[in-house]
């Protein structure tokens, strides 16, 4: 079978229109690449910010460019690009001589969760995600009334299985507390830097409590999940919603006390909280058991009125047992070569080594399999190393 072009890379030598009659000149390590009647323009950097990779979209029939909503975490700038247009709305980028975790990423520019966003937005939208190389377990959302006894689960889960699970880092906009670290107990960042990226939909949840802003990054769960752990996030329902209209794939689960008398009476045995709190909390438990019942949310509700039988519930809907692996299996990055040549064929992806002194190698990158998306990771990429003879 021949090999098809892998892609097809305007350099624009010429420069070109903005669509007002000025003529723009194109950095040489820009790349071009032409779906239908739009051309994807990917290099530079992103809205004036070195840090971020830029895209604009040329339309051929108006003659117009725009600069579309950016969404996820992007790739950086960086010595050169190879652009590959696949079939299922994808745009695969390639970046020369990057870390063997920032090589490959994936521009969605017509997916279901890009067209989604159009509609939302209103604009132009294109979104991104890091290509990695095999599969990952789902996160897992754990919900429940305050007095549940879910922390209690999660604290039992992470003590039997401390190598197999583990919790994101949460963002929030207020100042730090004696002895808190920032990236240890949250990720302290500036207001209106946190405003924009959950704008550019980088957060699954986020909520303002007394002024400031908390919330669960989208790339704070795909670094647990790269370290070969399983995220746990504990959230309430109103977080659980937004994760779940949110693309992260993750299991749901809902723990309810067995009576609303049994939720009284533990929250009254913690003797930390006045009559006043002890009914604010019931009357929020009861509106959010009530939700979590019958919001569709969750697709497993565990009732928690033996605390050995609901632990014993909670790992076999987990798919864990007393036999289960103690370590879990941490992301490994793709190695390419600084100079090769990229081609298609088919659902493969052939990189071939060049240059004086090298092997000749070729790495294939099948993505038959590839599964998620933005605006977090696109796994299931599998690589094989064929060594030239």
């Amino acid at each position: 079978m021949g090999e098809a072009p892998a892609f097809f890379v305007n350099h624009l030598e010429n420069g070109y229109t903005n669509g007002f009659g000025v003529k723009s000149e194109p950095k040489n390590r820009d790349t071009s690449v032409q779906i239908g009647d739009r051309s994807f323009v990917i290099g530079g950097n992103h809205e004036g910010n070195p840090l971020f990779l830029g895209v604009q979209i040329h339309d051929k029939i108006t003659n117009k460019w725009s600069s579309p909503s950016v969404l996820g975490t992007g790739p950086k700038p960086c010595k050169g690009y190879s652009a590959i247009v696949l079939k299922n709305g994808r745009i695969l980028v390639i970046k020369k001589g990057s870390a063997s975790d920032d090589s490959i990423w994936f521009l969605e520019v017509d997916t279901s969760f890009v067209r989604e966003q159009k509609k939302l937005l209103g604009r132009e939208v294109v979104a991104w995600s890091k290509g990695v190389r095999g599969n990952a377990e789902k996160p897992i959302v754990i919900s429940g009334p305050s007095g549940v006894g879910k922390g209690t689960l999660i604290s039992m889960l992470m003590k039997e299985f401390p190598s197999m699970f583990g919790f994101s880092v949460s963002h929030t906009t207020r100042a730090p507390r004696f002895m808190e670290k920032c990236g240890v107990h949250y990720h302290f960042t500036d207001k209106t830097v946190m405003e924009k990226e959950i704008k550019d939909g980088k957060f699954l949840e986020f909520a303002s409590v007394h002024g400031n802003l908390y919330g669960t990054s989208i790339e704070s769960v795909e670094v647990v999940t790269d370290s070969g752990k399983r995220c746990i996030l504990d959230i309430d329902v109103q977080g659980a919603r937004s994760v779940k209209a949110s693309s992260l794939d993750a299991i749901f689960i809902f723990v309810c006390p067995p009576s609303m008398n049994e939720l009284e009476d533990r929250l009254r045995a913690r003797g930390t909280e006045t009559e006043e709190q002890i009914q604010k909390r019931l009357r929020n438990a009861d509106a959010e058991i009530k939700a979590g019942e019958s919001s569709g949310i969750f697709e497993h509700i565990l009732y928690n009125d033996n605390l050995e039988e609901c632990y014993k519930n909670l790992k076999n809907l987990l798919g864990i047992d007393d036999h289960a692996p103690v370590n879990g299996v941490e992301v490994e990055g793709i190695n390419l070569p600084k100079e090769h040549t990229v081609t298609k064929m088919e659902e493969k992806i052939l990189i071939q080594e060049t240059g004086e002194g090298t092997k000749n190698n070729m790495i294939v990158l099948d993505l038959s399999s590839i599964n998620g998306g933005a605006p977090g990771r696109t796994r299931g990429i599998v690589l094989d190393t064929v060594k030239s003879s």
